[in-house]
């Protein structure tokens, strides 16, 4: 019995090797990883980024040739650090920092020691990093900038973080990914894909050429160059517009959707994230708790619309046949309203109010009626308020408008259902919300849903998706940017708006703004600016709003302008407004004086108010 038990466990045992090696060999044989393969180093080569050009075909963005001193910590032999630091300008305390992490990483990979490194930096380490077993430099590209403009368009290429390497198998330690803006959107297009090569190496540890002759190399595939919708020349008059202010710019052509201009103040050079100052040069511009450059604030600060939503209430119920062009009031320079005899005040100046006048002359008491008449058209105000914010959001506010932008906010436009969560057990209606008839309460919206519902009314009825890609080399147009979206407003509703645009510039709020030999229409606004400084609500001086198209008959502009803290509306962004139309339609600007008054108006003290210790005043002058 012993001997065939003995005999039994050879003969099983056999069995089982040759179960394994046919297993391996025959059913996992695909499987084999030539990148787990101890005897071989691969080496990446990093392809060429896309580049990235404006709509006249200016280059924006390029490469420029970086080093990367790169570290495979197990073939790491003992060195002298002090001397090693040395030739690295480094301190011996960055020196286990990186090593550290690379070796977290990976102790057979190679990952970056330490990046960016200049031409001369590489002409002086490429022969005597030789003498360091481990360590050698690999070549790649970072971003040239060609500009100084357009750091929130742009966006900028950096490390990819844990987070992202998870997410994506084709990053490494060490290896850039966009970050922000454009960069971020179409970073798969840009990217390229990185080539192979496999390096077989002898028991020593030594390389002894290509792995099979180089059958398994791969060639490195360039990214996409793109060519975006900004206008550069615009887009740097912009930001020259908004110096020493903050806020936004959203420009738009009407009939494309295409964005012509998307400023956000303040800026910053985006060469600033570029090289061996990146680090220290973001750390700077993130911890700037005041000014916040690296916020988009055309498209993600929310704040209330101000006037400019009034002409999205007379459209709604124009729609809903609660007024037309005719309806009028008497305005006493207040509407009165509720049981409690409440009063919004009215800066229009009093007398017969219209459609028209009332646009004309932003004034509060007939919106006031018109939201009224909308909402207590049906006996319940929950489905009253569904129907207006369904009428009000298909203009693309209230949402995310789909766009091809790397961040973005939905604002906030009220239902129904909002009000019947705010005013438990209270009978609510038109008089408790009436504050939404003039683009106050609790609507919310960002430049760029201000910009896209201006660009609907002058297209009357319809808007393309706002974004910033024009073309992509070898690609076909996204159809979501070629199809239009149409609100729920009838077209033959918006001629006496736009007329009433049109007369806010010949005789009305923003009468000294005209633009000689350009019919412009447009809309004021000034939202209300509170800020809570420990737990107590305070008012600081409104923001300026202003939305505008051009020309009257053919739309070729749309604008929204936001200046936080610049009073009303006229005053800054009105003018702003103005001279960004005449610099697009013109290629020129013939209003000098007022383009003088914007560049040289500063607003920063302004900004620094609720950190100064002085009692807020709001500026009147």
């Amino acid at each position: 019995m012993r001997k065939l038990l003995l005999f039994g466990l050879v003969i099983l045992t056999g069995i089982c090797f040759v179960g394994r090696l046919f297993y391996l060999q025959v059913y996992t044989a695909d499987a084999y990883d030539i990148s787990n393969d101890n005897a071989i180093r691969k080496v990446f080569q990093y392809p060429k980024r896309g580049y990235i050009y404006d709509r006249n075909d200016s280059l924006l963005v390029a490469n420029q040739p970086s080093y990367d001193v790169m570290v495979i910590p197990r073939e790491v032999e003992p060195l002298d650090t002090l001397i090693f630091c040395d030739l690295l300008k480094i301190d011996k305390l960055s020196f286990h920092k990186y090593y550290n992490r690379a070796k977290r990483y990976s102790p057979r990979l190679p990952s970056v020691f330490l990046s960016h490194l200049s031409k001369e930096d590489y002409a002086f380490l490429s022969e005597k990093l030789r003498k360091f077993k481990g360590f050698y430099i690999q070549k790649r590209s970072v971003r040239d900038y060609q500009t100084s403009i357009g750091a929130n368009v742009l966006g900028f290429i950096a490390e990819a973080n844990a987070k992202e390497m998870a997410n994506d198998a084709y990053y490494r330690l060490g290896d850039l990914i966009g970050k922000q803006g454009l960069e971020i959107s179409y970073e798969k297009k840009l990217r390229g894909k990185k080539g192979v090569k496999y390096i077989q190496k002898d028991i020593y540890n030594r390389d002894i050429g290509a792995y099979k002759e180089g059958a398994f190399d791969t060639l490195a595939v360039p990214g996409k160059d793109i060519k975006i919708t900004i206008d550069s020349e615009l887009q740097a008059y912009g930001e020259l517009l908004m110096q020493n202010k903050m806020g936004g710019i959203v420009a738009i052509e009407p009939s494309s959707g295409e964005i012509l201009s998307l400023v956000s103040a303040p800026s910053y050079n985006p060469n600033l994230l570029v090289g061996r100052e990146r680090s220290k040069n973001y750390t700077k511009l993130y911890l700037d708790s005041i000014y916040r450059p690296l916020i988009d604030k055309g498209l993600i600060r929310m704040h209330v619309p101000g006037s400019p939503f009034k002409l999205l209430v007379a459209l709604t119920a124009l729609e809903e046949n609660s007024i037309d062009s005719k309806t009028n009031i008497i305005c006493s320079g207040k509407y009165v309203y509720g049981r409690n005899r409440r009063v919004m005040k009215c800066h229009c100046g009093g007398g017969y109010r219209n459609l028209n006048s009332g646009i004309t002359y932003s004034c509060n008491s007939y919106f006031a009626m018109t939201f009224r008449n909308t909402i207590e058209k049906y006996e319940d105000p929950s489905q009253s308020v569904d129907i207006w914010s369904n009428h009000i959001k298909s203009f693309g506010l209230g949402g995310f408008l789909g766009n091809d932008l790397s961040v973005g906010k939905k604002g906030n436009i009220p239902d129904g259902s909002y009000y019947d969560r705010m005013y438990p057990g209270f009978q609510w209606g038109a008089t408790t919300i009436i504050s939404n008839a003039i683009g106050q309460g609790e609507i919310l919206v960002t430049p760029i849903q201000l910009a896209n519902m201006t660009a609907a009314i002058a297209n009357k009825g319809y808007y393309y998706t706002p974004h910033i890609i024009k073309s992509i080399e070898g690609e076909t147009m996204d159809p979501n940017f070629t199809t239009p979206k149409h609100t729920s407003i009838d077209p033959s509703y918006f001629d006496p708006v736009i007329e009433g645009m049109h007369n806010v510039y010949k005789k009305g709020t923003a009468s000294f703004l005209k633009v000689p030999g350009i019919e412009i229409c447009g809309k004021t606004g000034t939202a209300e600016n509170f800020i809570k400084i420990d737990g107590v609500r305070q008012q600081l001086t409104d923001h300026s709003i202003f939305v505008a198209f051009a020309p009257k008959d053919d739309p070729k502009i749309a604008v929204a302008v936001l200046v936080e803290n610049g009073y009303y509306g006229a005053r800054w962004a009105g003018r702003i407004a103005s001279l960004m139309i005449e610099k697009y339609l013109k290629r020129d600007v013939t209003l000098k004086r007022m383009e003088r008054l914007v560049i040289e108006k500063s607003l920063k003290d302004e900004y620094l108010k609720p950190y100064s210790g002085k009692p807020f005043k709001i500026n009147d002058q």
